[in-house]
């Protein structure tokens, strides 16, 4: 690695830590075993009886913690049954919690909760059942800031969460770990202590019709998986700190169609020695709307404060491709592609030949002998083409190299509608479809973007805001699920469903 008068004042500085929860300090990350195989036990989540609730939705109110206006009502609770022969399994006419129908359930089952408040933490890890509330707005689970996840799926494969909200829970709203298929639909999470809907280590995955709002570190994330085979389509982000953040996850992995807005920062993969399958590489960001993230009162962990006002950030990521999304109104750029210092790292950098391993085999390669204390993670092979950027006070493009020279990354700028662009001219230097011979290291240094001053920055950012008293939007009008009652259960085997990428356009503003 290079060591540059510009690298030396990047570490003198402090890490560049724009990444996805960093390294350690996330209490949904530390519980979660790295080996295929391990399951952890819940240490929380006694299911209370549920009561009903009236018609209004939950917590459209900023202060609101259950839902508003009305006092619980009991449910007459029926007697639980071992196993429920028509595959559908009651909550709670026939099973007194959810989590006693998620125990009872066998593959293939349908777990179908009736509109109530359901104090629980549920786990899950019996493979392919559907989790399903009848009513998106009307089935509740509150973790009252006392439980860790909403519900949790615990290396159980093939699990679908379906027609439900979460809210009020110190850790996850919906949490799948070691998972070999899953899916989220139509859920809505919000007040999280950390992350809404949450994958990790998972593969195979779609996570779409979905709602995130009020959680510090990202609405949604995926992370630690290579190829993951996975895709996320109209979900809907905001008031978080990071819309959506994804450490060392790519391959096949998809975010379309959706729209992230009023969070500290949009969308940010980035890379990582503090979890596996590292580079983060290879994500397809398509046909997304992305504006306004510069929203100063959110709760946000420390990364969301250092990435505040931009609407797409590549922390040292590999191969992504940024196209035909719709992005306006940030205080710093709308895609910025950038490096990320790492500080305690687990393992050295990896060559650019192990950056063609799969997480599978990256898993089995040795740590390095000598491992340093700091790794500077460089955006490489980027493709950011026919996007439509505007109103963005810093830059609308931005790149930024700090171990290597800028015009050294081999990242590429076409066809994106008005655009400006730090260093300057970067369609004419950077080209896409551009055969010429690369522009000199000059060309590069013409009004830089300069991401030392994201540093100085974020220290007079506007401080997080506690999660639990956050004013947020009242949860907007979201579509419930089609035919929740009859529809059969699907659970998320095949997936992620194929996904045309050709049809997609740019929004329209």
């Amino acid at each position: 690695m290079r060591i540059s008068p510009k690298l030396a004042a990047f570490v003198a500085v402090g890490a560049l830590a724009i990444a996805a929860c960093g390294g350690g300090s996330d209490s949904g990350r530390a519980e979660v075993p790295v080996e295929s195989g391990q399951i952890p036990t819940s240490t929380e989540g006694t299911a209370s009886e549920p009561t009903t609730a009236e018609t209004d939705p939950p917590a459209t109110e900023p202060e609101a913690t259950t839902p508003p206006d009305t006092e619980p009502v009991p449910v007459e609770i029926g007697a639980v049954t071992d196993g429920d022969a028509d595959g559908i399994l009651n909550v709670p006419d026939e099973y007194p919690s959810i989590q006693a129908g998620v125990d009872a359930a066998m593959p293939g089952d349908l777990v179908l909760i009736a509109p109530g408040v359901y104090n629980e933490a549920v786990d899950v890890v019996t493979d392919e059942i559907v989790v399903r509330g009848l009513e998106r707005e009307g089935v509740v689970l509150d973790g009252e800031f006392e439980l860790d996840n909403g519900i949790r799926v615990l290396g159980a494969q093939g699990v679908a969460v379906e027609n439900l909200t979460t809210q009020n829970y110190t850790d996850n709203g919906v949490f799948f770990t070691n998972a070999d298929g899953y899916r989220a639909s139509y859920v809505t999470t919000y007040r999280i202590g950390d992350y809404g809907i949450y994958a990790f280590d998972s593969v195979n995955g779609q996570i779409e019709n979905s709602y995130g709002a009020g959680s510090p570190d990202a609405g949604f994330y995926i992370g630690q998986c290579s190829p993951c085979n996975a895709v996320m389509d109209n979900v809907l982000s905001e008031h978080n700190g990071l819309g959506y953040s994804g450490t060392n996850a790519g391959g096949n992995l998809m975010i379309v169609n959706s729209t992230f807005r009023n969070n500290r920062a949009g969308i940010v993969p980035n890379s990582g020695s503090y979890e596996l399958c590292y580079p983060q590489r290879e994500n397809m960001i398509v046909g997304n709307s992305i504006y306004s993230n510069n929203q100063p009162d959110t709760p946000a962990i420390d990364v969301a404060l250092l990435a505040m006002g931009n609407g797409v950030v590549v922390a040292g990521g590999i191969g992504n491709t940024i196209e035909r999304n719709l992005i306006y109104d940030h205080d710093k750029t709308g895609i910025a592609l950038v490096p990320f210092l790492e500080e305690g790292a687990n393992d050295d950098l990896p060559t650019e030949e192990e950056w063609e391993l799969d997480c599978a085999e990256q898993r089995l390669e040795p740590l390095a002998d000598e491992i340093p204390e700091q790794l500077l993670w460089e955006s490489y092979d980027n493709v950011v083409r026919d996007n439509d950027i505007t109103d963005s006070r810093v830059a609308d493009l931005g790149v930024e190299g700090v171990s290597e020279l800028t015009g050294e990354l081999r990242n590429c700028w076409s066809g994106n509608a008005g655009a400006s662009s730090a260093p300057a001219d970067l369609e004419t230097i950077a080209g896409c479809e551009s055969e010429a011979v690369p522009a000199d290291d000059a060309a590069w240094t013409t009004s830089p973007l300069n991401v030392l001053q994201w540093l100085v920055d974020a220290e007079t950012a506007p401080p997080s805001v506690d999660y639990e008293i956050a004013e947020l939007p009242p949860i907007p009008d979201l579509d419930d699920m089609p035919d929740a009652a009859t529809a059969p259960a699907e659970p998320a085997t095949d997936m992620p469903r194929a996904v045309d990428l050709a049809a997609i356009t740019t929004p329209a503003r």
